[in-house]
């Protein structure tokens, strides 16, 4: 076998993206945008062989070239990404990957985490799935044993639709647990956007208000929430996404109904919620899909009160969305937030 060599890509450089993009291409892919690390194996001659990168904690973007082509080669490439995780003390990944590749990933004990038609997501590192649930449960004081039901939200930001949307399932269900996606890729940071709900909701005493964690719509799981956009891809992130919450999530705390609101905006979350119907009764779990709020006989929505906010509109905002939304808009943080929304286009 011909000497091959690491090296690591200067993103930043123009002509070392386009090398490693034209490569991928000659297998069907493209090294994506938000990669933060990519390495190639080099010949003696400089030609790329294989390559490998990351987004924070999720590899991506892998190809070897047929010549080289085995476990020894992955095994490099895989160890490279390790290790700089490790440097920017990061210690647990994901893969998500062909099913075909599946055996050599499991040989470098990455662990099965959720597998649909031809693709698969696996984890590596110092903890997994079930040690990740166990740890809510104990943080948060989640009775596994009671029934429960359950509900999914973003709240960039929390609007009065979100209010009726938990208020519905709480009057159903003697206990709710509210996750709120933690992948922080919206205008609203996490971190706020899950103060503003437990403020929110805090009368709301069979409500808990719980951080998504890395299992639910993230980059892992469901990078195309995020980049709104269709793609091959879409599908199969929707099964994993749904089917990672019906076989852990609701196994582990015992939920039996998820509630969604109707979505007539956007085509992403109304495919998303088609495949929860499809998914979750397969895990014994009822989707429940509730009519949004109206207000001036229009839906509810955060990508409608970023539209007020972007068109200076915080009259009509005040009439959409909770108590504590508004009160946070007229903070410090919140001006900030206010500014940028200003100068950027609307997304969900």
């Amino acid at each position: 076998m011909q000497y091959l060599m690491l090296q690591k890509i200067d993103l930043k450089d123009i002509d070392e993206r386009n090398e490693v993009n034209a490569f991928l291409e000659s297998f069907g892919l493209l090294l994506e945008k938000d990669v933060d690390y990519t390495i190639v194996l080099r010949t003696n001659n400089g030609d790329i062989m294989g390559t490998g990168s990351k987004s924070r904690n999720v590899f991506k973007c892998f190809a070897v070239s047929e010549d080289i082509r085995g476990e020894n080669v992955t095994s490099s490439i895989i160890s490279a990404l390790i290790d700089e995780s490790f440097e920017e003390q990061i210690f647990h990944d994901f893969i998500f990957t062909k099913l075909d590749k599946l055996n050599i990933f499991k040989s470098l004990n990455f662990k099965i985490v959720y597998e649909v038609e031809n693709a698969v997501l696996l984890e590596y590192g110092i903890y997994d799935i079930h040690e990740a649930l166990d740890d809510i449960a104990a943080k948060y004081s989640v009775d596994t044993t009671t029934l429960k039901g359950a509900l999914v939200m973003n709240c960039n930001p929390f609007t009065n639709g979100h209010r009726f949307l938990v208020e519905e399932a709480a009057k159903n269900c003697d206990q709710v647990l509210l996750f709120i996606v933690e992948e922080d890729k919206s205008l609203f940071p996490f971190k706020n956007r899950y103060d503003i709900v437990k403020n929110s909701v805090n009368d709301l005493k069979n409500v808990i208000v719980i951080p998504g964690g890395e299992y639910i719509i993230s980059s892992a799981t469901f990078p195309s929430y995020f980049l709104r956009k269709e793609d091959e891809r879409l599908r199969a992130y929707e099964y994993m996404d749904s089917g990672i919450f019906g076989k852990y999530f609701c196994s582990k705390f015992n939920i039996i109904k998820r509630f969604v609101g109707q979505e007539p905006y956007c085509k992403i979350t109304n495919t998303y919620n088609e495949r929860l119907k499809e998914i979750m009764p397969r895990y014994g779990v009822q989707l429940i899909e509730i009519e949004r709020k109206k207000y001036a006989d229009e839906y509810i929505s955060a990508s409608k009160v970023r539209e007020l906010i972007k068109n200076s509109n915080m009259a009509e905002v005040e009439k959409i969305v909770s108590e504590g939304t508004w009160k946070f808009l007229n903070s410090y943080e919140g001006k900030e937030i206010i500014e940028k929304i200003k100068k950027v286009n609307s997304r969900h």
